[in-house]
């Protein structure tokens, strides 16, 4: 991966050509098809005025892919009216497609997929990252981490939210929390999980999650012991 052109967004945070080449190809594609349609992507920001818009992160996980880990993906969601009706996220070293749309529920290559039936935090094992773009927030978000370490079996920390809750939503991890998150992030995964029987919301309980700076997602059972550790806690430290 030395040899892809790489420029610096911001401290800890990059892009590459390849995150520009795809998401340049997928928006030109969209357009064909739906040359009236606006976009949010990841690198070229907002574009276009229509109430349906596409919410495009071409390579999630790009500090992977530039590391040769072979974990990373492309997610697309598709807005009408600020509310998600579509998902796709596609995980190209495993060639795996997950897709929901609403009220229709979440598939796995064509295989419908449920949330784990994990009724406690005992035995659970979690998804989350760390706020690199908000580094500022890592105090609070350890507080966090370290009290709900103190009631799951364990962590996973894989660098891509978007497989992260595509993972909650096939019930391959019980649950995903973290912070610092944008919309291209998490728009099509909050789909997926909520079309598999999941409950997605922001840490103070909102299920606008696109416009918030924090996520939980996670199988009923399962929210109401989360939150109860997390929604607290944010609140004294974000008032700190």
């Amino acid at each position: 991966m030395d040899s892809i052109p790489v420029a610096k967004k911001a401290r800890h945070d990059y892009v590459s050509e390849v995150d520009q080449a795809c998401e340049a190809e997928i928006v030109r594609e969209i357009s064909r098809f739906y040359p009236d349609h606006a976009f949010l992507a990841e690198e070229s920001g907002a574009s276009g005025d229509s109430e349906t818009v596409w919410i495009i992160d071409p390579l999630d996980g790009t500090s992977n892919y530039l590391h040769g880990i072979p974990h990373f993906a492309v997610s697309i969601a598709q807005q009408v009216n600020g509310r998600t009706e579509h998902a796709v996220i596609y995980d190209p070293m495993r060639d795996e497609t997950y897709t929901a749309s609403r009220g229709s529920g979440a598939f796995l290559n064509d295989r419908r997929i449920r949330v784990s039936k994990r009724n406690n935090l005992e035995n659970a094992i979690l998804a989350t990252s760390f706020p690199f773009r908000q580094r500022q927030h890592m105090p609070a978000y350890l507080k966090i981490l370290m009290r709900l370490w103190n009631e799951i079996e364990d962590i996973r920390r894989a660098g891509t939210a978007a497989l992260d809750l595509a993972y909650v939503a096939a019930g391959r991890v019980d649950g995903f929390f973290e912070i610092g998150l944008k919309p291209w992030d998490v728009a099509a995964g909050a789909l997926l999980v909520r079309e598999a029987g999941g409950v997605v919301t922001d840490f103070m309980g909102s299920d606008k999650v696109e416009a918030s700076d924090s996520i939980l997602a996670a199988p009923f059972k399962l929210m109401t012991p989360m939150r109860r550790i997390v929604e607290p806690r944010w609140t004294s430290l974000k008032g700190e």
